[in-house]
């Protein structure tokens, strides 16, 4: 499969696979779009919604109309901006709910840092695709509630006399106040400061510096560069760990594969980003340190590759997880574009074939939750959901095309 190749494909999966499931199967002609279809593709119409759920398919619906200036894909990032606004935003408090009910009313109220970003990537997204400046108002007000309130100030500074963060603090109450459960969800670890929600503030706000060049965003995106290289780095196994307390000591023995080589792209997309706006010269010693680091856990991530192709979700889980084919892809291409070696451009190819022939419904549309070790799909968790949505699978297909354009 060439480049010319994987770049058509994905385009087609996209149009044809993904986003019609969506728009035909999940929308809620009420407004929104519906909480859950579970592995079975049975629809549990009265399931919370959740604010994750939504915020990605705003940013989804977004980028493909970006992309490919099709007005339907406008048009559903619209139904799913005007829910957000009608039911997810706190108008008390700022920021956005957890979750709430089938009928829209809030019901968990907690102000997750994790969503709280999710809210501004699918904002600044959907500004970036359009132009409209309330959406980038929008945007710029879910970074102030996390900046104001999560982010947590270390006693020092340097010679610029910029204060810079500790780090950004996981969940807080509906008024901002601590809370004792922090936990994203029954999954995972009661932590103060976490991997997975650090790599989804530097995502957003680098795409919120892509349309607004705000000086305290540009230092916040190399802080946020900086506690990836220094906090949760580990520079004896070349991983990046995923859970701390308050000290940034690990709570917990696990490698993410996954996780791993998403921050390697997410890392040096916001490199790319801040270099294309003059922010940071690629030839700093500091840009080559952070380089270094990325290409060690790009390696590492290869710790999880299967003999079959696919990248297993964890150390201790060797199900094959949607998302995780997803962010290999993209990583995989990302180191190829970076070194040149060929490579990497095979193994990007072999997960995303495995991905095809394995984890895709051919009879329902959208993509399976996983592949269980024995090779079996897996119908206990959700094919749409608080956690199973059109992000991941969308930004592979997003990325392929826009990385793979042929040369003019």
């Amino acid at each position: 499969m060439t480049p010319t190749d994987l770049r058509r494909s994905a385009q087609q999966l996209l149009e044809q696979n993904i986003l019609p499931y969506w728009w035909q199967q999940m929308r809620d002609p009420v407004g929104g779009f519906y909480g859950r279809r579970d592995g079975c593709n049975r629809l549990h119409a009265d399931a919370e919604r959740g604010a994750v759920m939504n915020a990605r398919l705003l940013w989804a619906f977004s980028a493909a109309y970006r992309v490919l200036r099709k007005s339907e894909y406008l048009q559903a990032a619209d139904w799913a901006k005007r829910y957000i606004q009608a039911h997810f935003l706190d108008p008390e408090f700022g920021g956005c709910y957890w979750s709430v009910m089938a009928d829209g009313k809030p019901l968990d109220t907690k102000k997750q840092t994790y969503a709280q970003g999710f809210m501004l990537y699918a904002f600044s997204e959907y500004a970036r695709a359009t132009g409209d400046k309330q959406a980038l108002q929008q945007a710029i007000q879910f970074y102030d509630v996390i900046e104001r309130y999560a982010c947590q100030f270390a006693e020092i500074s340097d010679n610029t006399a910029a204060v810079h963060p500790l780090g950004y603090v996981e969940a807080l109450t509906r008024d901002w106040q601590p809370t004792a459960d922090m936990r994203l969800s029954d999954k995972d670890e009661n932590a103060v400061f976490t991997m997975n929600t650090h790599l989804h503030l530097l995502e957003p706000y680098t795409n919120l510096y892509r349309v607004w060049h705000d000086e305290q965003l540009r230092w916040r995106l190399l802080d946020l560069l900086g506690i990836f290289i220094n906090r949760l780095y580990n520079p004896v196994t070349h991983h990046v760990d995923c859970y701390f307390d308050a000290n940034w000591q690990s709570k917990r023995d696990i490698v993410s594969y996954g996780h791993d080589i998403e921050a390697a792209w997410l890392m040096n997309e916001a490199l790319r980003v801040l270099a294309e706006q003059s922010a940071v010269s690629n030839q700093s010693s500091t840009v080559t340190h952070q380089q270094s680091v990325i290409q060690n856990i790009a390696v590492a991530s290869l710790e999880g590759l299967h003999t079959d192709g696919s990248l297993v979700h964890e150390s201790a889980d060797f199900s094959r997880q949607w998302w995780v084919e997803c962010e290999a892809v993209i990583g995989y291409i990302d180191q190829w574009q970076i070194t040149g070696d060929s490579v990497w451009l095979n193994r990007a190819e072999a997960v995303y074939r495995y991905s095809i022939e394995h984890l895709i419904d051919q009879a329902n549309g959208e993509w399976f939750w996983a592949i269980l070790p024995d090779g079996s799909v897996d119908r206990q968790n959700d094919k749409a959901g608080f956690w199973k949505c059109p992000y991941h699978n969308t930004r592979m297909c997003i990325e392929l095309i826009e990385r793979l354009q042929p040369l003019r």
